[in-house]
């Protein structure tokens, strides 16, 4: 998390730019500018939150159209006088009607990150009856021999050469490792990335 007292809001008399991005596409959506109010009740309740320099006040992103924008991650920039911010958006953000207030379509993105990105999200607030949430209270090692579990049902269903087991359980091995590696805080870009290394050698 953040740290406010370590941010310089001096530079642009109180104000911070903060660059919001679609979490699932990565894709810039808009713009604006908090407070140190605005930054502290975006943090606050999960919704971001501008203050507003038309109207002299605290604006929640869809405070009125009902399209709001839920925080996902802060970043700060090397100098601490900017923000990047992750969101999941719900509905489009432009006042115009557009994905983005820069006219873009949003980008196709893999499930794989929308599935990890609900996992995380099941990790922090731990809603009740979830299965993921049952996960994670169990701990590493059951998480652990999950994964096992579900690998040792994927040979089998190979073995067997029956397709559709095959899928079905490979889709199980893929989710119980992406609680496995969310309980070791690593991203599955991280693994992308150690792949395109191998594969570059």
């Amino acid at each position: 998390m953040i740290e406010l007292q370590k941010l310089d809001f001096d530079k642009m008399n109180g104000l911070l730019p903060a660059a919001v991005m679609d979490v699932s596409s990565g894709q810039l959506l808009m713009i604006g500018f908090m407070n140190r109010e605005a930054l502290a009740k975006t943090i606050e309740t999960g919704l971001v939150t501008f203050f507003s320099r038309t109207k002299n006040r605290l604006w929640t992103k869809g405070e009125t159209s009902g399209n709001i924008l839920t925080v996902r991650e802060i970043k700060t920039d090397c100098d601490s006088d900017s923000l990047l911010i992750y969101t999941e958006p719900k509905g489009n953000v432009c006042h115009t009607g557009s994905y983005s207030c820069f006219g873009e379509e949003k980008k196709e993105n893999d499930f794989i990150t929308t599935l990890q990105n609900i996992i995380k999200d099941r990790k922090i607030k731990m809603p009740e009856n979830s299965y993921t949430t049952s996960l994670f209270k169990s701990g590493i090692a059951r998480i652990s021999q999950k994964v096992g579990e579900e690998a040792v049902e994927t040979v089998i269903a190979s073995m067997k050469n029956d397709r559709n087991e095959i899928i079905e359980e490979a889709s199980d091995l893929v989710y119980h490792l992406l609680v496995l590696l969310a309980q070791h805080e690593i991203d599955f870009k991280e693994i992308k990335e150690n792949l395109a290394k191998r594969h570059a050698k």
